[in-house]
């Protein structure tokens, strides 16, 4: 995934996934954005903007900011709150050259996190709420307070110190252009101040030790000043990290009563749902013995030793639904997941971890069946990126039942 996301005018808006984050989670991509001013979107900008998805914007700017240079453009889609979490102005680009900007701009990001307490936690409301889809937040060039509060939303989120810090210097990047901006608005004049428009690493390294020194922690500052409690911190979490990706090993003979287990389970889930095509029961130890010999099984755990959330077996060859085959592909049966205690989205990798596993043994396509009623299993595959190749009328599955029509689908992989 791409951290910058480019655009003609608006020249700081940046994707803040993918950090490590708290319980061996990372942050989602397209859920926080950060942003300088959204007021500059017109024309190609705004048709880029609006396909990213983006259903709130926070706005963190004075209002005589927004009078002067304007706010995002009004859509029926989008949300727009204005939360001004700064309350004492001060003239950067009128600074005297000898102001040193990491001393300087610490004291200030200190007055924001205390004046901008009401501010600071209704943004964070608003960031956590389910409902309101992907998020930027923004101020003039998406450094100081747009830097704040994005500092303050990782680190609840439990993203290390360094790479907040890292994050926040990434509008160096951005300050030549931010920079022409500001000389094109001021008659070609350059700022008085040097530091205008830096966003020196160790202004944030010293404000989240202030922080953490004065408080114990930045999730204690927000405890004790912003009234953030662990509900907010749990809903932040759960509205924009990932599930830690599941620890794969391939089954032995020891697996084989929760191989059965996951089967049976699955089995009922099914049966609840009207779709008769596994019976609890149906498959034993002995089965499963056999693929252990003649394929791969193999099972997902969601921590390192814990008991198997989900299991799929890998053929080489399928001649029972694809009939006699060359060598270029895997098949993937018995594709289960325990509802109970797996993650949302663990069959999906799953389902990732069998092609990548495929793709290893030189193979070039990823295939597998369903059963050809099953509607919500065909379109689960289809959104997974398969796509539909036939149909097999009567496969027999080799459980002593009679045959039944199956979907023959597949994915084309890319080579390991």
């Amino acid at each position: 995934m791409g951290r910058h996301i480019p655009f003609d005018r608006v020249h700081n808006f940046r994707d803040t996934g993918g950090y490590p984050a708290a319980d061996g989670r990372t942050v989602r991509w397209g859920r926080f954005y950060r942003s300088d001013s959204l007021g500059k979107l017109a024309g190609e900008d705004w048709e880029r903007f609006l396909d990213l998805g983006v259903r709130t914007v926070i706005d963190l700017r004075y209002g005589w900011e927004i009078e002067g240079a304007g706010r995002v453009p009004d859509h029926p889609s989008l949300a727009w709150h204005h939360l001004s979490v700064e309350h004492r102005p001060y003239d950067q680009p009128g600074l005297g050259p000898d102001v040193d900007p990491a001393p300087y701009l610490v004291e200030r990001y200190g007055e924001v996190a205390h004046d901008g307490a009401a501010e600071l936690r209704r943004a964070l409301e608003v960031i956590a709420d389910p409902g309101a889809g992907p998020v930027v937040i923004h101020c003039m060039s998406g450094k100081d307070r747009t830097g704040l509060l994005a500092a303050l939303v990782l680190a609840l989120l439990g993203v290390p110190d360094d790479d907040i810090v890292a994050d926040f210097a990434l509008t160096g990047l951005a300050r030549d252009r931010l920079l022409a901006d500001w000389r094109a608005a001021h008659g070609g004049r350059s700022p008085g101040w040097p530091g205008y428009g830096r966003a020196p690493a160790e202004v944030m390294r010293l404000f989240l030790d202030g922080l953490t020194r004065k408080y114990g922690s930045v999730g204690a500052y927000a405890e004790t000043v912003l009234g953030v409690g662990g509900d907010l911190v749990h809903a932040l979490r759960e509205r924009l990290l990932a599930p830690a990706p599941p620890v794969f090993r391939r089954a032995g003979t020891a697996d084989l009563p929760a191989l059965v287990r996951l089967r049976d389970d699955a089995a009922r889930r099914q049966l609840a749902h009207g779709i008769d095509q596994w019976r609890p029961g149906q498959l034993g130890e002995d089965h499963f013995r056999r693929p252990l010999t003649d394929g791969e099984v193999w099972l997902a755990s969601a921590a390192p030793g814990g008991p198997p959330v989900g299991a799929w077996e890998l053929w080489w060859d399928d001649p029972a639904a694809w009939g006699p085959q060359p060598p270029v592909a895997g098949y993937v049966h018995r594709l289960m997941t325990d509802r109970s205690a797996a993650p949302p989205g663990t069959g999906r990798q799953l389902l990732a971890e069998a092609e990548r596993r495929i793709a290893e043994a030189g193979r070039e396509l990823c295939r597998l069946d369903c059963l050809a009623g099953n509607e919500r299993l065909r379109a689960y595959y289809l959104a997974a990126g398969y796509r539909v190749v036939g149909e097999q009328a009567a496969k027999d599955g080799g459980l002593g039942g009679s045959p039944y029509a199956v979907t023959l689908l597949e994915k084309r992989l890319v080579p390991a």
